[in-house]
């Protein structure tokens, strides 16, 4: 069964069609969790695996689980992951600012930086700020930045030309570092990304 049969029949609640459309799927969505968790920090305690899972019951448990297109589903998924990866971020930074409230030894060795977390939720608000600006630009971005996916990808995903996809994709990235603002140092893993991408 092709991946829009499979998608409409989750949509509609035949029986087993999750199940198929998750083996199917599954090689892609692991894809895209290993990309965003690359840029978590090392001692992150989600791992890939449970970022694919957890987004697809998410996906599943959304009160509109339809799907026209594979393009549609795997910008669902991407969104899903991201919002999770948010979760985190914020749940981190809720115990950097004393959630816990413990005291912590002091000691001599340097101090260790936390890559994204804050960075995460600084890029969340910009793009939220870029969806009421232009929502399809921000769901590219989504697609390249939060899911991993080549130009190629997304411009077949979208039904647009490689080269409107990379213009697309380089206007963003411009919008993004001037939102961002290339002189916060915090920031740096961050402009690294857009400028690798």
């Amino acid at each position: 069964m092709e991946i829009t049969q499979l998608l409409h029949a989750v949509g509609n609640g035949t029986p087993q069609a999750s199940e198929r459309l998750f083996a199917m799927l599954y090689d892609e969505l692991k894809r895209i969790a290993n990309h965003q968790m690359s840029r978590e920090s090392t001692g992150h305690t989600l791992q890939p695996t449970a970022l694919v899972h957890e987004a697809f019951l998410r996906l599943l448990g959304a009160s509109d689980c339809t799907w026209e297109n594979r393009s549609h589903f795997f910008g669902a998924a991407s969104e899903a992951m991201r919002r999770i990866l948010i979760e985190s971020a914020r749940a981190k930074s809720s115990l950097k600012r004393g959630g816990t409230k413990q005291r912590e030894q002091l000691d001599d060795e340097p101090a260790r930086t936390t890559p994204l977390a804050d960075d995460i939720l600084d890029v969340n608000d910009a793009l939220i700020e870029l969806e009421a600006e232009d929502a399809e630009l921000a769901e590219l971005v989504k697609l390249r930045f939060f899911g991993g996916l080549q130009m190629d990808q997304i411009a077949e995903l979208k039904g647009m030309s490689k080269s409107t996809a990379e213009r697309r994709w380089t206007f963003a990235k411009a919008w993004l570092s001037r939102k961002l603002g290339s002189s916060d140092l915090a920031l740096a893993p961050i402009q690294r990304a857009l400028r690798e991408n």
